[in-house]
């Protein structure tokens, strides 16, 4: 899991280059995709898992992305964002833009899967690229199945929520890897072109080697939804699922594992360790027992420290970026300055539809992409932040990865009944 640099003498930014250069031979090697992959100018088959906003948004994004593209299969647990989902692409696969690129909504009863299983429905249609939008809690289960259906697999961050989630996802990452399968996450800052040329100045030294970064999401309160007439608890908590630990993660894990991401991005490593600390202020009944603050100091390689701030509540000072120090200089990430001096500019395609672009180039082309070790990494960021917030204490890397706490209900069934979970509490909550 760790990059380690095999030359200690060397610096970051010298196996960075070697990493780029070993990344890019790689990718050079031509691959036997199974058949279900599109090749060359085939049609791009594209079923959706999770039907709620951002599923139904990256829907669209993919319909922009390339030509020869299809949506011909939905699946969500509720009937309703299925059906909200169904008209809104019939209705935006009529514009002029869409038409022009030859992409089409084909969808009928029959191709729209409700309930828990709804994803076995999709994987088993003639969707050759799965769109995973599910609630992240459900993303492991999932994309054990996409990986074993041998799809081309979209993943919305995070691909996890606990340590048990993350075993599977690696174990996936490396069936994938053995199956030329091509994965792309929904980490969109790695296909921003501001980011892509500001961080490549970085990795070339232009700071020199990093010694410190930061990185904040502070934005207000967000959304719950409150319980229907005649909901299960387990449906209940699906529908409400933010606030729950099992679907969410926190909002450290959900939200700032973008800016995470960055980080690990940045330091070309995940960190090592994570001390931290967090609560949450007195909340209105439908917010579980999540927090809604989080403030991590992580530990890199070389003792390097990065502090991590995320926080959602209204009227405080708002913030989302991050930031780097290094031996020659600061970098403000997602402003693209460097040493106060803009380095990249704020054009570009939407990254929300370029991510779809480069996964689906990378298909076409035979160079299938594969960044799901690298979203797993940021999500196990986030998840051993929360776990030393939670219970006050230090968490490495190791104690995260290997930790046995299986959120996921045994059983789970949409009747099923779940108890409303206990706010964790520091120096009493105990690490498992």
């Amino acid at each position: 899991m760790s990059h380690t640099n095999s030359k200690p003498s060397a610096s970051r930014r010298d196996f960075l280059k070697t990493a780029a250069a070993t990344a890019g031979a790689a990718a050079a090697v031509q691959l036997s995709l199974p058949a279900v992959h599109a090749a060359g100018s085939d049609v791009i088959k594209v079923g959706v898992i999770g039907c709620g906003g951002r599923g139904t948004g990256a829907a669209e994004n993919v319909l922009s992305a390339a030509p020869n593209v299809k949506i011909v299969a939905l699946g969500d647990v509720f009937e309703a964002p299925l059906k909200r989902c169904r008209k809104r692409l019939t209705e935006f696969a009529q514009s002029d833009r869409i038409k022009q690129l030859g992409n089409s909504v084909e969808l009928s009863d029959g191709t729209c899967y409700q309930g828990l299983d709804a994803y076995k429905g999709v994987l088993s249609s003639e969707a050759n690229y799965v769109i995973l939008a599910t609630p992240p809690g459900f993303r492991p289960l999932h994309l054990e199945a996409a990986v074993a259906a041998g799809k081309t697999i979209f993943t919305e961050k995070p691909v996890g929520v606990d340590g048990p989630g993350i075993r599977r996802v690696l174990k996936a990452y490396e069936e994938a890897l053995h199956k030329g399968l091509a994965i792309v996450a929904g980490t969109q800052r790695r296909h921003q072109r501001g980011y892509l040329e500001t961080l490549k100045q970085i990795h070339d030294g232009a700071i020199g080697d990093l010694v410190g970064g930061r990185a904040y999401w502070n934005q207000g309160i967000l959304w719950k939804r409150d319980r229907q007439p005649g909901m299960s608890d387990a449906a209940y908590q699906i529908y409400n699922w933010y606030a729950y630990l099992w679907l969410c993660g926190d909002h450290i894990v959900e939200q700032h594992v973008h800016n995470l991401d960055v980080l690990n991005w940045a330091f070309g490593s995940h960190p090592e360790k994570a001390v931290g600390m967090g609560y949450r202020v007195p909340r209105d009944k439908g917010y579980g027992a999540i927090y809604n603050f989080f403030a991590i100091d992580y530990e890199y390689p070389k003792g390097v420290h990065a502090l991590s701030m995320c926080r959602q509540i209204s009227g405080c000072a708002n913030e989302v970026g991050e930031y780097l120090v290094g031996t020659k200089g600061t970098c403000h990430v997602n402003a693209y300055s460097i040493n106060g001096k803009r380095v990249a500019s704020r054009g570009g395609a939407d990254p929300y539809v370029q991510e779809h672009t480069d996964l689906i180039e990378s298909v076409r082309s035979g160079k299938p992409l594969n960044e799901l070790k690298q979203v797993a990494e940021s999500t196990l960021t986030a998840i051993m932040g929360r776990m030393s917030a939670y219970t006050g204490k230090a968490i490495t890397w190791d104690m995260a990865l290997n930790s046995k706490e299986n959120t996921y209900p045994e059983g789970l069934t949409l009747d099923m009944s779940l108890p409303e979970p206990e706010v964790p509490t520091p120096g009493v909550t105990k690490f498992v």
